[in-house]
């Protein structure tokens, strides 16, 4: 795990050099400009899965070598109030992750609409992530989704079927694994095609060929995914 300047620990593996960037190449390159030290704001959106948390956190995280940069999540910080914002104007970088969870709340859009201005006017950048594009979603002050709207908005798509093999093997290797193409394709194969939920059955099959030092092999894989099930 890292830690953020912030305080907040994001994972290791959550880097731009284990996503795989797919059809989302653009955004993928403007977060990394803005991570480097390009100033400005910039809005990603979609669905559960698409890759909004690890792309934030990759920006934080690339950000952080030379610059003051955080991560908050919103959807865990909401019922905290909008005190959970304060001190924050002094970063250089913020990653703001489900801001549609706060959208709406006058309280937390007047704490959001005075960080946003007071980092953009010295130069800082601020990214958020949400389901939505800014333009859909029913803001409580309008001048901050008018503000968010003229900012760079990328709508992720997420992986092709033919990228998802990639995906994991890019993802094993960034932990130190490699995943054989016929595993990867056997994992696929026999449970959801959703990244985030092959990302964590990853994790937890790497955990235990580095406990049995074994390699990722579908007769491994299927002991082990046999002992989770009897347990």
């Amino acid at each position: 795990m890292r830690q953020l300047p912030l305080g907040i620990r994001v994972p290791d593996r959550a880097v731009f050099a284990s996503f795989l960037a797919g059809r989302d190449t653009q955004a993928v390159e403007h977060l990394a400009s803005l991570a480097r030290g390009a100033a400005g704001a910039a809005w990603i959106c979609g669905p559960s899965g698409v890759g909004k948390t690890h792309l934030l956190q990759a920006t934080c995280v690339l950000a952080s070598e030379r610059l003051r940069a955080g991560y908050l999540p919103l959807r865990e910080l909401g019922p905290l109030g909008s005190g959970a914002l304060e001190g924050l104007t002094e970063l250089d970088c913020l990653c703001l992750d489900d801001l549609d969870a706060v959208a709406g709340n006058a309280e937390w859009e007047r704490a959001l609409f005075g960080l946003h201005h007071e980092m953009l006017e010295r130069g800082g950048r601020v990214i958020a992530a949400a389901r939505a594009p800014p333009a859909l979603l029913e803001w409580a002050l309008p001048d901050l989704g008018s503000r968010w709207a003229a900012s760079a908005v990328f709508q992720l798509r997420g992986l092709a079927e033919s990228e998802l093999t990639r995906a994991l093997q890019l993802r094993a290797r960034a932990r130190g694994l490699e995943l054989p193409e016929a595993t990867a394709q056997w994992l696929q194969r026999r449970y959801p095609r959703e990244m985030r939920a092959l990302y964590d059955l990853l994790d937890s099959l790497d955990e235990a060929a580095l406990v049995a030092r074994r390699r990722l092999t579908v007769p491994f894989i299927r002991s082990v995914l046999s002992r989770r099930t009897q347990a």
